[in-house]
């Protein structure tokens, strides 16, 4: 995959990548400092208390002894058994750095998730099962393509950099996410098959997920990680065809038009997304005219850099109405699904009409990287924005929904959007947000900020909460932004019982209006009213790494608060 980083010069070039090499071995340097600490320390304790040898550190399952960078990196992960067994074994384990021992991790996680796809691949049972065992195929050639760009990256890559660490965790958490999904999608009695197919590669992928965690923080507490050269210091040119988006209107410049009176090349965006040319790193622009488009259309993971654009959101209209009541799987049920990274849309309506009472039915599902939104409507009931994965951005779109109506695990941003609860069917409550987290290592989150909350219609008689947690690390902040009074004084709904897990990370930070008050906020150990330093973490800038893309699609933005 092309660097999203921008170009240098070849003299730059040289300089960077002798800098780099210096870098990298002063990292796993530092990385050997820290495990020879603990060799010491241990040895120490160790032999005071058990007068064993330093040199065995740790057996696997048949007895045999494990490096002792083997067990320093397997110490930090949720699964240590797993770890032991997978590391142990590798060829030449006690020769390895754990740079290196991370890269094998992710290769024995490919070649695990490989055998579950053969798995998924086979048609089971009814035509219920076969389209979710095939929606779980999907999501785990997905999980594949974040694995190897987890791969390439970082054996080409270097961990002292803090936008390359931000990547792998950015892919193998999106990894997790899609081995997730595919589990929860599958009928509640195919359920303990998809988990034991997955269980391995899914301890596996957390694994990794801990271990490049832990590397990024030796960086940081040796100070050897580093900014890549911004706009400031070299001219950037982040995708081919870059200064088309500078123009005013882009609909005067677009690739395809499309128009439901004949008047374009096509008259369906299905049609138009046909010649898109794969991997592209040159912009594609589909101008949507006016009208309202009744298709369900998928941005395929192959089309790349793809930007919509049409008259208006309550102009150009995409509409559907896939449901879970009638036998969709949510995955599968977005009116307008993106899976190719550097999608963006402005001035689009997406719509799912099928109503309350077919529950889960969604508008818009971003599950690629690098996606921004400007100026767009998504218009549902339950479940309207599918925020499902990898790095995102909304900016003055309006979202308007019921149940849990911005849900998912990507780390998105939404910054100066209306989010706007509607009636809901009876004996429901609205909640704004179901984040996803489920592993504490994942750099996911919904970051609500310098949005207005306010209902859609009279919610007098509707409780409406910001958000439930769906998972047991789910995050969602809300910060700077207007909570007209609708908003239930307790803020925040379990998901079930009378509390919350206490891994929650939920934040408010300076919010105003009559609903911001927090003085009768429930009293979860999750719940936290943020410092300045603490809500800055999940700004624009550091969340998604905003400064480094986003300029590229001209769309406003504030990088912090």
């Amino acid at each position: 995959m092309s660097s999203p980083y921008g170009k240098v010069d070849e003299r730059e070039h040289v300089r960077l990548e002798a800098r780099r090499k210096t870098r990298k071995n002063i990292a796993i340097i530092a990385v050997s400092l820290v495990i020879l600490a603990g060799i010491v320390i241990g040895a120490v304790f160790g032999t005071m208390a058990h007068k064993k040898s330093p040199e065995t550190v740790e057996t696997n399952n048949n007895g045999d002894s494990i490096s002792v960078s083997v067990k320093a990196v397997c110490d930090v992960t949720l699964h240590k058994d797993k770890c032991f067994e997978t590391l142990g074994s590798a060829p030449n384990a006690s020769s390895l750095n754990p740079e290196e021992l991370f890269r094998y991790a992710v290769k024995i996680t490919i070649a695990e998730v490989s055998k579950a796809i053969n798995a998924f691949s086979s048609s089971l049972g009814d035509e219920k099962n076969n389209i979710t065992m095939n929606a779980c195929a999907e999501l785990l050639d997905l999980t594949i393509d974040n694995l190897n760009n987890t791969l390439t990256s970082s054996s080409n890559g270097d961990v002292t950099v803090p936008e390359l660490v931000d990547d792998l965790r950015t892919w193998l958490s999106s990894a997790g996410t899609y081995q997730r999904t595919c589990v929860e999608t599958l009928a509640p009695d195919m359920r303990p098959f998809g988990e034991s197919h997955l269980k391995n590669s899914t301890e596996l992928t957390s694994n990794a997920l801990a271990i490049i965690t832990w590397l990024g923080k030796i960086a940081d507490s040796f100070k050897l990680r580093r900014r890549l050269l911004t706009t400031a210091d070299v001219e950037v040119d982040f995708h081919a065809g870059r200064r088309l988006l500078q123009s005013t209107d882009l609909r005067k410049v677009a690739d395809i038009v499309v128009a439901k009176d004949g008047s374009g090349k096509y008259r369906t965006i299905k049609r138009a997304l046909q010649d898109v040319p794969e991997k592209s790193e040159k912009r594609t622009i589909i101008y949507v005219k006016k009208g309202v488009y009744f298709e369900n259309v998928k941005v395929e993971k192959k089309m790349w850099n793809v930007i919509v654009v049409g008259d208006g959101e309550s102009k150009s209209i995409v509409s559907g109405r896939l449901n879970v009541i009638d036998g969709t799987p949510t995955f599968k049920t977005a009116t307008f699904a993106v899976f190719g990274k550097g999608f963006m849309a402005r001035d689009m309506g997406f719509i799912n009409t099928a109503g309350p009472s077919k529950h889960q039915a969604v508008a818009l599902m971003v599950s690629a990287d690098l996606t921004a939104f400007y100026r767009c409507t998504m218009n549902a009931y339950q479940d309207t924005l599918y925020v499902h994965a990898q790095r995102q951005f909304y900016r003055e779109c309006t979202i308007i929904g019921t149940v849990d109506f911005i849900f998912g695990n990507s780390a998105s941003v939404l910054q100066s959007c209306r989010i706007l609860p509607r009636r809901p069917m009876k004996g429901q409550q609205n909640t704004i947000t179901a984040q996803g987290r489920t592993d504490p290592n994942m750099n996911t989150g919904i970051s609500i900020h310098r949005c207005n909350i306010s209902p859609l219609g009279d919610l007098t008689d509707v409780m409406t909460f910001l958000g439930r947690p769906w998972k047991n690390f789910s995050t969602t902040v809300i910060m700077d932004s207007y909570l007209h009074g609708f908003i239930d004084r307790k803020g925040w709904l379990p998901w079930t019982g009378d509390s919350a897990p206490d891994t929650i990370f939920y934040g408010e930070y300076k919010n105003t209006g009559p609903g911001a008050s927090t003085k009768n906020r429930v009293k979860w150990k999750g719940l936290r009213f943020l410092s300045t330093k603490e809500a800055n973490r999940f700004t624009v800038k550091p969340f998604i790494d905003g400064g480094r893309w986003l300029p590229a699609t001209k769309v406003p933005f504030r990088s912090g608060l």
